[in-house]
């Protein structure tokens, strides 16, 4: 029979021990976070893989068992890995892009006073490239009669191929502006380099960060510096954490003129160009005070389901939409599947203007 008293008190010696570990846990914790804040203030990473493994390898040099090596590991990385966690809700809570309140909410205004961010659900349209002045003009006549405010004015195409079509450049940007003034129209225009910052200020109104330059740090630092608001689009292979640091790379610069756009992540599926994450504009909206907008026609890559992808965004509480649009899709020069034609897209806008009731998407004729 065993002896039920030194059980007892085994097991009271179990639960002191207990006692002692969590309080050393915790002040591991405490100190831990107290090396997060120092290494966020000087911008180094927070996780150290190096550290750590030196860690464990001088716990293996002392161990005396009756853990093994191996499960001395496994225990110590779960600690590592609780403290790391720990570590980055504290680091995320201190981001400039971080919801601090449920209330809090970015609206940014445009030089026109058209607003992003508002009640009202904004659609931003316009060609894939600009090719002619032809071309443009026909989109933005298009885009001036159903109300639309900002238009697409992509002078530069970074491709997959270096062969396919990749913009006209600033003389592109010069028709954009021409046919702007023309119809009352803002100008948005993805920006592939910070040497181009100069040269751009002077035709756009907005700058677009694309989904290639979305992990590109002196990009972002440099449009971080400007006053002009920013559309950042999520790389198709972006966690939506990187996606918000990415965000908080630009306003750390001090710049918090900030759009997310969610543009699709890439899947196993061929269907699709690639798949619409819808439930990102939710969960960034969240953890988030920025607008979000979604970007039907680079997540689907084929126009014959912009509507109801229109709709999806709607019903997702986005504060509005991306859409191409040509004249004739069929003989674009990049991106002809996804693109809409003029009827396509007024039609596209009518399911839009039937979701919202309550929100506005105002139809304005140009010249009212």
């Amino acid at each position: 029979m065993p002896d039920k008293n030194r059980i007892a008190e085994l097991r009271e010696e179990i639960d002191d021990i207990n006692l002692k570990l969590l309080e050393l846990l915790n002040r591991r914790a405490t100190v831990a976070s107290e090396i997060g804040k120092l290494q966020i203030q000087y911008s180094s990473q927070i996780y150290d893989p190096v550290r750590e493994s030196a860690m464990l390898t001088e716990l293996q040099m002392v161990n005396e068992g009756p853990f093994s090596n191996e499960t001395l590991n496994a225990l110590f990385k779960e600690i590592f890995k609780a403290t790391l966690a720990l570590e980055e809700k504290e680091a995320r809570a201190n981001l400039v892009v971080q919801r601090k309140t449920p209330d809090q909410q970015t609206i940014i205004e445009m030089a026109d006073g058209t607003q992003i961010g508002n009640s009202d659900f904004q659609i931003i349209a316009g060609p894939c490239a600009i090719e002619s002045y032809e071309q443009y003009e026909e989109v933005a006549a298009a885009l001036a009669d159903e109300g639309i405010k900002i238009m697409r004015a992509m002078a530069f195409k970074p491709r997959t191929s270096p062969y396919d079509f990749q913009g006209l450049g600033e003389p592109g940007l010069k028709i954009a502006r021409q046919v702007a003034n023309k119809y009352g129209l803002l100008l948005v225009s993805e920006i592939m380099d910070a040497s181009q910052l100069h040269m751009m200020t002077d035709y756009v109104d907005m700058l677009w960060i694309g989904a290639r330059n979305m992990q590109n740090p002196h990009l972002l630092r440099a449009v971080g510096k400007t006053n002009k608001p920013v559309i950042l689009k999520r790389h198709f292979a972006a966690k939506l954490q990187e996606f918000l640091y990415a965000a908080e790379y630009i306003m750390s610069e001090g710049n918090h003129q900030v759009i997310l756009m969610e543009r699709g992540i890439r899947s196993f599926d061929t269907w699709t160009r690639n798949t619409l994450d819808i439930s990102a504009v939710p969960l960034l909206k969240k953890e988030s005070h920025l607008p979000v907008i979604v970007d039907i026609s680079h997540s689907a890559g084929r126009r014959d389901i912009a509507n109801p992808l229109a709709r999806v965004a709607v019903a997702s509480g986005a504060d509005g939409l991306m859409v191409e649009v040509h004249p004739n899709p069929d003989v674009a020069m990049s991106d002809a599947k996804q693109q809409l034609n003029i009827a396509q897209f007024k039609s596209m806008m009518a399911e839009v203007r039937k979701m919202l009731p309550t929100r506005a998407v105002k139809k304005e004729h140009a010249g009212d």
